[in-house]
């Protein structure tokens, strides 16, 4: 039996349920021969989940996941076999991630303030790695005011909410920028959806030109008649076509770990261009100033 390929997993550096150890303990029960680790705004399991890969026999790509703002959505990029122990980099990570503490602890201050009792060092507790907006969905359904993470976004921190905070709001091509200057390869994630298919052709161009190799074409819940609708645009765009399954743990997302098919060619053509741009000078990335939301 062909070994599984899933590049696009989170551990508890950012906002999955595993650390990097256990997430390749479970590839491995999985059949999994390649495994991206994607966790959000940081690297900091890279090193752990490199070497359980290799104890393990585990074919693995250090990445990351970026979120990015357009208008009316998100849009976010995964970057592969970046040169990740770059300082400049890590230091532009760090930023990011402080932007996320300062965010979180907003929430809880509004949602205190709602009368919705929850503890900041609880939710750091729960965040282990970077702080995101699930743990302090968990922290509230800890506390018994939901029942559920999608009921925490929907009633108090998902856009709209009484504790919605804005984050550092990065552009697509912001993304692209940050990821290859650390010689990483910027690939759109999960397309379809806000801001949709018609918008995304649009931007192509710009982010091709800057730096993008692909498009997250055999992901999770997608249908054959999404993917085949990825597949043309990558051909179109000479995009490579990559998959995973947003793995964070159960409950969270639909797909389990190695549970969509992805095709060898993806990481073959991932690694060829990899070989392209390592050891070469990056670009160099300076963060855009932090824009307030009225």
């Amino acid at each position: 039996m062909a070994q599984k390929i899933d590049l696009h997993t989170h551990s508890t550096a950012s906002d999955g349920i595993y650390s990097p150890t256990d997430l390749l303990h479970l590839a491995q029960q999985a059949q999994i021969g390649t495994l991206a680790l994607t966790d959000h705004d940081t690297t900091d399991g890279v090193v752990e989940a490199a070497a359980a890969a290799a104890a393990l026999n585990i074919d693995f790509i250090p990445g990351i996941e970026i979120n990015t703002d357009v208008s009316g959505g998100e849009v976010h990029m995964l970057g592969y076999f970046l040169e990740y122990e770059q300082p400049a980099f890590q230091n532009i990570l760090k930023v990011l991630r402080e932007a996320r503490i300062l965010r979180g602890q907003r929430m809880v201050e509004l949602l205190n303030a709602e009368g919705v009792e929850i503890s900041w060092a609880r939710v750091r507790e729960l965040a282990q790695g970077a702080v995101g907006r699930p743990h302090v969905a968990k922290a509230l359904m800890e506390a018994g005011y939901v029942q559920s993470i999608g009921e925490a976004f929907d009633k108090y921190i998902g856009k709209g909410c009484p504790a919605y905070v804005p984050r550092y709001k990065l552009t697509p091509l912001d993304a692209v920028h940050l990821i290859t200057s650390a010689n990483g390869l910027p690939v759109i994630a999960h397309p379809i959806g806000l801001p949709g298919l018609v918008e995304l052709r649009k931007w192509l161009p710009e982010l091709t030109s800057a730096g993008l190799v692909g498009l997250e074409t055999y992901y999770g819940p997608y249908t054959p008649e999404e993917e085949q609708q990825l597949r043309t645009l990558a051909d179109e765009y000479d995009l490579i076509p990559t998959g995973g399954t947003d793995f964070h743990g159960p409950g969270i997302h639909p797909t389990q770990l190695g549970g969509r098919h992805v095709p060898v060619e993806a990481v073959e053509r991932l690694k060829a261009e990899a070989a392209k741009r390592h050891g070469r000078i990056p670009p160099r990335f300076e963060l855009p100033a932090p824009v307030e939301e009225k």
